[in-house]
């Protein structure tokens, strides 16, 4: 079983990146898979802003 309140933490931390952040990981990153991690996590956190804009109507 696993450690839920040590991803409940790590998903806060993430969701504190900013998007100049998650590039630094992308060019940064060792390997391909964790360059598509970095960058799916951008893009997530990309789509959860555009979320709140759309809701917002401020477009």
């Amino acid at each position: 079983m696993c450690d839920v309140k040590k991803y409940e933490e790590l998903y806060k931390e993430i969701e504190k990146l900013k998007p100049e952040d998650t590039l630094q990981l992308v060019l940064e990153a060792e390997t391909e898979e964790q360059r598509e991690f970095y960058e799916m996590v951008g893009d997530f956190l990309l789509q959860k802003k555009q979320k709140k804009v759309i809701e917002r109507n401020l477009f």
